[in-house]
């Protein structure tokens, strides 16, 4: 059997994955340097080489390239520490056969090493498409491997046309993958059209998204294209396509089946030459049981899914998103960048984000309008980050020293806030309402009660955005803001839950 090959500067990861391919009798020889393994073609081929990206001299990309023109069907692992979305297309773009990054579980590498030399045993003309480089510098960088997954699928989903199935929580960027689904196919030099169907009034969809013919309705004075014809070429990224009303879903469906549409009041098929990438924030599976999202629908959009993780499951993406969005805010407003203490950064990566990352950029523009500070500390924060996010059986982050007792433990916390502006921050009761939560779904589900999810989803919305628009006195814009939502999204949810109030912006 050929050996395989590791190029990595570094002698620890090198030692631990010839150890770890020695266990399963696969031998493995290493390289320090691109120059090294180079050399080392003019006397053998290994059974599959795993190259780092970033080294001295040479770095992983420009070696990937340079073997895959020489040695097409040699299987390729790439790996780095320094994980965004750019380097891990890159590395597909050039050919490598899959991307792993640093830290790895090692048995994961292994079995991802043994995979690579079957398929090349298997199959040994197999290559991977080329992907057409992109024009827009789309940059995404995240250290969380729920991302990283998410990274890779675009890789490897970039030469196809396949329909996409995009879900996440409101405010996770779904969009933005979206584009950058877009930007690294082979779809990039067509349009990337956007249509939210929770924004757009029912009457008016159905036209939108097809188009329609001059006089086909009262207003219509002239022919229109919807967006299926903007598209063309290009991608059609439908948001929220859980609220699109059903009879609508049923016209969709017949497009995405036959391939062509009519516009409304049109009697010419027009040919549907766009790729569909659709997302959601609901439960697309509920909404099919429900009767209220048609399941044949749900199957030709669930082609392939990409499931966006929360920010409070990425927490280590945090730190670099606040510098991010500081950086930003700052540049928007003309004044120098603000940095946070220490602490503050603590308490800032123990929030929860139920608004996502739209709600922590909303954060970070506050701190730069309303921060006199250089420099954030803890008790210049937003109130809402002390009120939500934690619960009070658990101990902040930044507080190392805090008494196991409750009452302890609250005393701690307060002194660690201070107080914010004239106002002092707000603490978690002896029993939070996570623990009440708990008991309340206990008690429910010992008494059998039917849809206990969807009661419970129904009411904490209710609470939130009731509470929300009375704490901003009816001003939906800015109840959607302190929610980390749209307000397109609180208006249908008011609507959906029978909160018509008369209150306006």
């Amino acid at each position: 059997m050929k050996p395989v090959w590791i190029i990595d500067d570094d002698q620890s990861i090198r030692w631990v994955l010839e150890k770890a391919l020695a266990r399963v009798a696969v031998p493995a020889q290493s390289f320090a340097s691109a120059s090294e393994v180079l050399e080392a073609f003019e006397g053998g081929m290994p059974s599959v080489l795993v190259t780092d990206i970033r080294m001295p001299g040479q770095d992983g990309l420009s070696l990937l390239h340079r073997i895959k023109q020489e040695h097409p069907d040699l299987p390729v692992i790439v790996m780095t520490a320094f994980t965004d979305l750019n380097s891990t297309v890159a590395a597909f773009q050039k050919g490598a056969f899959d991307y792993l990054p640093k830290p790895f579980d090692v048995n994961a590498a292994v079995a991802l090493i043994q995979r690579a030399a079957q398929t090349a045993a298997s199959d040994p003309l197999a290559e991977r498409g080329p992907i057409p480089a992109s024009n827009e510098g789309i940059m995404m960088q995240s250290s969380s491997p729920a991302m990283q997954e998410v990274f890779r699928a675009i890789g490897r989903l970039a030469a196809s046309s396949v329909t996409v199935l995009i879900t996440g929580e409101s405010g996770t960027g779904k969009e933005l993958i979206a584009k950058a689904l877009h930007t690294h196919s082979n779809r990039a030099d067509g349009p990337f059209i956007a249509l939210n169907a929770a924004a757009i009034p029912k009457d008016l969809l159905e036209a939108e998204l097809f188009g329609h013919e001059r006089g086909a309705f009262t207003g219509a004075t002239q022919q229109r294209r919807g967006r299926f014809e903007e598209a063309r070429n290009g991608t059609l990224f439908l948001d929220e396509i859980g609220d699109m009303p059903f009879e609508l879903q049923t016209r969709l469906l017949r497009v995405l089946a036959e391939g062509s549409f009519y516009r409304v009041g049109g009697s010419q098929a027009i040919n549907a030459d766009v790729r569909i990438v659709a997302a959601t924030h609901q439960p697309l599976e509920q909404r099919v049981a429900e009767g209220r999202f048609r399941e044949d629908l749900f199957h030709r959009l669930n082609v392939i899914r990409l499931r966006l993780p929360p920010l409070r499951e990425r927490k280590e993406d945090i730190p670099a998103l606040v510098q991010l969005f500081m950086q930003n805010s700052a540049r928007d407003l003309g004044v120098p960048v603000r940095r946070l203490a220490p602490q503050a950064l603590q308490v800032m990566t123990a929030f929860d984000y139920p608004g996502n990352i739209r709600q922590l950029e909303n954060f970070c523009q506050w701190l730069t309008v309303m921060s006199s500070s250089q420099v954030i500390e803890a008790k210049d924060l937003p109130p809402e980050v002390f009120g939500l996010g934690r619960g009070a059986d658990s101990q902040p982050a930044y507080d190392e020293h805090a008494n196991a007792d409750a009452g302890a433990g609250a005393a701690a916390r307060k002194e660690a806030f201070g107080a914010i502006g004239s106002h002092d921050a707000p603490f978690a009761p002896e029993v939070s309402w996570v623990s009440l939560l708990g008991r309340e779904a206990q008690a429910r589900l010992a008494r059998n009660e039917p849809a206990i999810m969807a009661t419970f989803t129904r009411d904490f919305e209710r609470v939130l955005l009731e509470t929300a628009l009375q704490y901003s006195r009816g001003r939906r814009m800015e109840a959607a803001q302190r929610l980390g939502i749209g307000r397109n999204t609180l208006t249908r949810k008011c609507s959906e839950l029978g909160l018509n109030d008369d209150a306006g912006d």
